[in-house]
């Protein structure tokens, strides 16, 4: 009698994959071990293939397991797409976005994306996530996310990238700061004064861009914290720990008893793209890049 594989059988696999360790695999699915063990060996003979090397306490993939393993994933996570849609259109529903971003384009441009899109696609369900730049990377390349907004200059070559913002930078200094607009002449008016950055982490290109800024002005700042967020950088600037340099997008927060001057005479201009996984079936999407 013919093995017919199951949904189950490739969850199975994954779960052996991912652990590599078949005990720890089938406490985590919650079967025997030598059941799971049986599986496994009579979905390598369906496929007839070898998906492990087995040796007495190591297990390791093949060549082809592996393949299986990254494929796999990626059918199971549109697989759970489609369920997911399938359950929105049940509850009336036509679809979901899940969108990833940095708090720069909550300012203006995802608003503005999404009361323009929701004119004609009142029925679309949209997933909000805040996330740095290589958090949403990740999640897009795992399907767990359908686009992103970044600030970053190179992305992997399986996505797509495109600008839809360039600004200027904004130097940010609390509220009672002797400098302002009308007495300010450029950055070396504070070279011995502490900075608050987005972490490096954040995006190494953006850091670069910045650190950039300092060189043409021949001075390296006095860096005092690095976070990923922008109401950390303005609460510790409002509590004079240093200043910053952020997005003009990002003058556009209000409840800070801080202030911006625009930094609209130098070279370096921050840009925010919308970025995608070309192999993204979701026609949601489409819809999406279309109205950007």
């Amino acid at each position: 009698m013919s093995y017919q594989i199951e949904l189950r059988h490739i969850r199975y696999f994954l779960a052996v994959a991912e652990e590599l360790h078949f005990r720890k695999a089938a406490e985590k699915l919650f079967i025997s071990q030598p059941g799971l063990s049986r599986q496994i060996k009579m979905f390598e003979e369906e496929l007839g293939v070898v998906l492990f090397e087995r040796h007495n306490r190591k297990v390791v993939l093949t060549k082809v397991g592996e393949y299986l393993k990254n494929e796999f994933r990626i059918q199971l996570k549109t697989l759970s797409h489609t369920l997911e849609n399938a359950k929105l259109l049940h509850n009336g529903k036509k679809g979901e976005l899940k969108i990833g971003y940095v708090g720069s384009a909550m300012q203006d441009v995802i608003p503005n994306l999404l009361l323009n899109f929701e004119k004609n696609h009142p029925d679309i369900l949209f997933d909000l996530k805040e996330n740095d730049n290589q958090k949403q990377i990740a999640d897009l390349l795992s399907f767990s996310s359908d686009i992103g907004f970044v600030r970053l200059e190179r992305v992997p070559r399986t996505l797509e990238k495109k600008t839809i913002l360039k600004e200027n930078f904004c130097l940010v200094l609390p509220e009672k700061h002797k400098i302002n607009s009308e007495n300010f002449e450029s950055l070396k008016q504070f070279k011995e004064e502490s900075f608050i950055l987005f972490n490096s982490k954040y995006s190494a290109s953006y850091y670069e861009k910045v650190m950039q800024i300092f060189d043409d002005c021949n001075f390296a700042p006095i860096i005092s914290h690095n976070t990923i967020h922008s109401s950390s950088i303005f609460k510790l600037v409002e509590h004079n720990f240093g200043l910053s340099i952020v997005p003009k997008s990002l003058a556009k927060k209000r409840g800070y008893k801080i202030k911006f001057i625009e930094l609209n005479s130098i070279s370096q201009k921050t840009t925010l793209s919308v970025i995608w996984n070309k192999k993204n079936t979701n026609p949601i999407l489409n819809d999406v890049l279309a109205l950007l």
